[in-house]
């Protein structure tokens, strides 16, 4: 299910239960990189000959968490399109590098400080992400959080990303805490159902604004 208690913040409310372990999505969620990933995007898509119309904000928010490989797959088969998804995936990831060296990248601080706190109270916690792990590490470094996680789950630990449930259970499994008894902080809708098909409570962060 999705839950929230009275809020905390504009963006995220963070529920007064405590949770045997809580993971969380990475971009939108621990940091604001959305706004970059999107330029990114539309870079790899132009040089790869996709309409300019397509993946504007509101459909790459839709996209949310998941995995750029399926991503491009999706996008091939809504606009009858015959991009290589992993071509367009690699020079994705690599304008987002680019853009990260470039610009500072802010974190979202209700979040980052529920991850302080879990960590003061040796409450275990872990990242599910969509994004591979070196684009991954790269935007932890950029916000200066790269020390703070010991647990970060990718689409190349799993069979399945997002909105299958195979990134937050692999994150549950390698905490030691049954599913049910963990919470998940989430910004996009491919996370949230991923989320509530583990059998995971789902808190929303809302979505960088415009």
């Amino acid at each position: 299910m999705i839950t929230s208690s009275p809020a905390s913040s504009p963006r995220v409310t963070i529920p007064e239960r405590v949770f045997g372990g809580y993971i969380f999505d990475l971009d939108g969620t621990l940091v604001e990189s959305m706004p970059m990933h999107h330029r990114a995007w539309q870079f790899a898509l132009k040089e790869n000959g996709a309409p300019k119309e397509i993946f504007g904000w509101n459909e790459f928010v839709a996209h949310g968490g998941m995995a750029a490989v399926d991503i491009v797959k999706d996008l091939n088969a809504r606009y009858s399109l015959s991009m290589d998804p992993y071509t367009v995936a690699e020079e994705k990831r690599n304008q987002y590098a680019v853009l990260l060296e470039k610009g500072d990248l802010e974190v979202i601080p209700e979040t980052v400080n529920l991850v302080r706190s879990l960590r003061a109270r040796n409450i275990p916690y872990a990242i599910g992400t969509g994004s591979f792990m070196p684009g991954a590490l790269a935007t932890l470094r950029a916000a200066k959080l790269e020390n703070l996680f010991s647990i970060i789950v990718t689409p190349e630990d799993v069979p399945h990303g997002k909105p299958a449930p195979d990134i937050f259970l692999k994150a549950a499994e390698r905490m030691g805490i049954n599913p049910e008894e963990c919470v998940v902080f989430e910004d996009a809708e491919p996370g949230m159902r991923a989320a509530i098909a583990a059998g995971m409570t789902c808190v929303r962060v809302l979505p960088y604004d415009r």
